[in-house]
């Protein structure tokens, strides 16, 4: 028997005392969704016993409701635009101690050295964070990474400790018609994750035969019931642009937290400090009327069961302690956060070596490369659905001058455009979008789901070459422009996608952008999380890449002209 185990047994049954007790709470059962009036024993980071206990110190949680700590059932580090390390001193005093990532936003820009790398640096913070092996780069065979990453790269991240499944099968078609490359992909492992956006009936029921027991893509009751009574886990998720909690809730009451958990996918810093985390989602639930018994099983317990995380997740004899001592049930906001046992204490700064920057690879570029002849009519047009990633097909007529289509302001009608940026090829995908609402200027960022090539919507063709080429110049981010003027930028060197600062100082970027948007007419809220995913090849409904416009319902490329 390890001296680990013999003497956390000892302290189960009273032979010896605790290293702490954690006294005069009430529990959390998530097994039973019941309030016990116990001590919680903790002894080398684990728990011991929950009862009557003795222990060498004590605290008080009088008055508290002690829970276990919150667990991500799916989310990609990448969205918070911060170095793992940053992530955890945000999310930690929130109640988050452990998520699972999906790291395919660096897996498109830097392959799978990227990831390695991104696990390795998980080895020196005190969250949990476990991941799932990116099984789509790229995301559909219309988006354009640096490199796609193959069953044998998949096999190799499978063998890594922190890596407990295959993440989000994004090439829903290819699973449903059964395609020889995904079905390889599935072989590699029995935990998948799924992700399959207004998949119903018969698909549907081809996606789950396929062994995939998750999504978190549902955005309807409808989708919902028919993943639940598919036998799959219904990961329900609130990120910054996508906001199904509300839609989803209705579910929860109904059927319970058995096979329910909750998510944030993409959510953007600001978001969390102003908004929160997963307690932000138990606290939402249970707003609309959900038991707080039944919100907090899904976020901590269900995210556990369904990844098999079979540590985490609850407060009973055998779990890590990661303990939450909770003053009400309202806000779920922690007094105070154990992490195996303790309160979480300082911990290095990530170290970022010189090869995961310098990623923004354009070469030259003007605004002739924006330029759109047209001999007039109707074009094909992306309809931006504000709080959803999805999208409208539209049709509009853009103006014209000098046989070219142009903006129109009065329209809502902007350009858009996806620059390759991996290797340099100079290939633009070119079209219009809807919803902005901008009046002149552009904004761009190289963050642009799931390839992370260059994605820009303006008014004119000089914003957006000015604003494409300040991307390059600074290794990637986000920026907004008015003519040749830089209004706000937010620079994102690792990756195009990451920032080397700390969080306090990501959030004031992403805060001077915002408002920087609206100096030029944008009225959509999250407007850079929305931007991010009209480039993202599997989300219906008409999308952008390099390679031009994406029918996701048919999928297949399709003219700009309707």
């Amino acid at each position: 028997m390890r001296p680990d185990l013999s003497r956390r047994l000892a302290v189960a049954r009273g032979d010896e005392p605790a290293d702490l007790v954690v006294r005069g709470g009430r529990v959390l059962s998530v097994f039973t969704r019941e309030w016990l009036e116990a001590d919680v024993a903790i002894v080398d980071g684990w728990i011991a016993g929950v009862g009557e206990y003795a222990g060498r110190e004590t605290l008080d949680a009088s008055g508290r409701w002690v829970v276990p700590g919150f667990i991500d059932a799916h989310m990609h580090l990448e969205s918070s635009k911060l170095l793992v390390d940053e992530f955890a001193r945000l999310v930690l005093p929130l109640g988050t101690t452990a998520v699972v990532a999906d790291p395919h936003e660096i897996a498109n820009v830097l392959g799978t050295d990227g990831v390695h790398w991104l696990i390795d640096l998980c080895d020196e913070i005190p969250l949990d964070v476990f991941f799932m092996a990116s099984s789509c780069v790229p995301a559909s065979q219309f988006e354009s990474p640096r490199r796609s990453l193959t069953p044998g790269d998949l096999d190799a991240l499978l063998r890594r400790r922190r890596v407990i499944g295959l993440a989000e099968m994004m090439n829903f078609p290819g699973v449903v018609s059964g395609t020889a490359g995904e079905l390889a992909k599935l072989e590699l492992a029995q935990h998948v994750d799924g992700h399959a956006p207004g998949v119903l009936g018969r698909a549907l029921n081809a996606y789950a035969a396929a062994g995939i027991r998750s999504d978190h893509e549902a955005y309807t009751a409808e989708e919902g019931r028919e993943r639940l009574r598919a036998g799959m886990w219904l990961l329900i998720r609130e990120a910054t642009a996508a906001r199904n909690l509300a839609a989803l809730l209705p579910l929860l009451a109904e059927y319970g937290p058995g096979r329910i958990a909750f998510c944030t996918d993409d959510r953007e810093p600001e978001h969390i400090a102003e908004d929160g985390h997963i307690n932000a989602m138990v606290r939402d639930a249970v707003a609309f009327g959900i038991p707080p018994e039944d919100a907090l099983v899904c976020a901590t317990f269900s995210p556990a069961s369904w990844h098999g995380l079979q540590h985490l997740g609850a407060v009973a004899p055998g779990y890590q302690a990661d303990l939450l001592l909770l003053p009400d049930l309202e806000r779920f906001v922690p007094d105070v956060v154990l992490k195996s046992g303790r309160p979480v204490a300082e911990f290095p700064r990530a170290e970022v070596p010189d090869w995961v920057r310098h990623t923004v690879r354009i070469g030259a570029f003007g605004p002739e490369m924006f330029r759109i002849p047209w001999n007039g009519g109707p074009a094909h047009v992306i309809g931006v659905v504000p709080g959803q990633i999805v999208t409208d097909a539209l049709v509009a007529t853009p103006p014209t001058r000098a046989g070219e289509a142009l903006p129109d302001p009065e329209q809502d009608l902007a350009k858009i455009a996806v620059v390759e940026r991996h290797l340099g090829t100079g290939r633009v995908g070119l079209g219009f979008v809807r919803g902005f609402g901008l009046q002149r200027g552009a904004i761009a960022s190289t963050v642009a789901h799931d390839a992370h090539n260059v994605v820009v919507v303006g008014m004119n063709d000089a914003s957006m070459a000015a604003a494409v080429r300040r991307l390059a110049n600074r290794g990637g981010g986000i920026v907004v422009v008015d003519g040749a003027d830089v209004l706000a930028e937010q620079p994102l060197p690792i990756a195009g996608l990451l920032s080397d600062e700390p969080h306090d100082a990501v959030i004031a970027e992403a805060h001077a952008i915002t408002d920087a948007a609206r100096q030029i007419g944008c009225t959509l809220e999250a407007p850079f999380q929305h931007l991010s995913f009209l480039a993202l090849s599997v989300i219906p409904s008409l999308k952008i890449t390099d390679q031009g416009l994406v029918d996701v319902d048919k999928f297949e490329l399709v003219e700009l002209s309707a």
